[in-house]
């Protein structure tokens, strides 16, 4: 695949929808930088668990603002793939926004597939998160992650494999005349 430009691609979704995996396949298959800087890489930094950096980000705007300000930074650097809750937000001059969707039964079993545990903890916790995380965006940016509908795409990823979705946005690049296959 050859690039025709020096592309930037922001890609969102709630968590469980497959922005890490598809992000990052979608880079190597694009040959260009991931990033994707989130509470998780966060709270690895400050030797935190991802709980504790979402109840300090309660009450301290600190841990939304940075990881938010950061990833931005590093999209800007160079080619890349940003893959986060509010990319498509937040990368303004983005080539490509594309918006994961799934239902809240199948983010949760992805969760628990990914990290185990006990599902309905998973389900109450990522209620709990969705709430939680639309509250600080609109609070903090005048965002709602819940209106998405002015991204170029927006993919039902409920029964698609991370390998489709990737296709679905190779073909859209190439629509776009973003790439060249």
């Amino acid at each position: 695949m050859k690039l025709n430009k020096d592309i930037r691609v922001a890609i969102s979704g709630k968590s469980g929808c497959g922005n890490t995996t598809v992000s990052s396949l979608l880079s190597k298959k694009l040959g260009v930088k991931l990033v994707n800087y989130t509470f998780r890489q966060l709270a690895k930094e400050k030797n935190m668990t991802l709980e504790q950096v979402i109840a300090a980000a309660k009450n301290d705007d600190f841990y939304d603002k940075y990881v938010d300000k950061h990833q931005v930074e590093l999209a800007l650097e160079e080619p890349c793939i940003l893959g986060s809750r509010l990319a498509v937000w937040m990368l303004k001059n983005a080539d490509l926004k594309v918006y994961l969707h799934a239902d809240d039964e199948t983010r949760a079993n992805r969760v628990f597939m990914r990290e185990g545990g006990d599902l309905n903890q998973i389900k109450e916790f990522t209620a709990m998160r969705d709430r939680e995380d639309t509250s600080r965006y609109k609070s903090f940016y005048g965002i709602d992650n819940n209106d998405y509908q002015f991204v170029d795409i927006v993919i039902d990823v409920n029964s698609k494999t991370p390998e489709q979705i990737v296709d679905i946005i190779i073909d859209k690049l190439e629509e776009k005349e973003l790439i060249t296959k």
